[in-house]
């Protein structure tokens, strides 16, 4: 069954985001949606090196629904600093956050993060993946906006991954 599956939750999530995109739930919608969940991670299967394992499944949903909370108040944030600009403009500035997460599969979730999140608009992992660089829209206080980070997205992400 592993061979056939060799990434089962990668195969669901294929299956069920065909389906809700057709917004068919027809017998050949099926088909080919169990032919992807099937393919993809069988062709895709050297991009993946090394296994994921989650230590806290709970904690990865309490990670979900925080990133989400925060997407919503990041918009509103962003928003009000673009319909200010030009009374106030916005102090956009380079922040390096040391990281002590070093599983590459947390690294990578903080990078999606920081993709989703409004007002990060920029970044880079160092090379010793020992130091995140990123630009923000509007920052009023660095060192906040670093524990905010590393409180809600990197000790999460330790606590999944390490």
């Amino acid at each position: 069954m592993k061979r056939l599956f060799p990434a089962p939750l990668i195969s669901l999530s294929i299956l069920v985001l065909w389906l809700v995109l057709n917004g068919s739930l027809g017998f050949g919608q099926w088909l080919f949606g169990l032919t992807l969940a099937v393919v993809v991670p069988l062709a895709t299967a050297s991009l993946r090196p090394t296994p994921a394992r989650i230590r806290r499944p709970w904690t990865v949903f309490r990670l979900i629904c925080l990133v989400g909370r925060d997407v919503i108040v990041s918009n509103l944030v962003v928003a009000k600093g673009v319909f200010r600009a030009r009374r106030s403009p916005p102090r956009g500035t380079f922040v390096r956050v040391p990281l002590q997460l070093r599983d590459p599969h947390g690294l990578a979730a903080l990078a999606a993060i920081m993709c989703v999140i409004p007002g990060t608009v920029w970044s880079e992992l160092s090379l010793d993946r020992g130091t995140l660089l990123l630009h923000v829209f509007d920052l009023d206080d660095e060192a906040a906006f670093i524990e905010h980070l590393k409180s809600h997205y990197e000790k999460p992400l330790m606590e999944i991954f390490e």
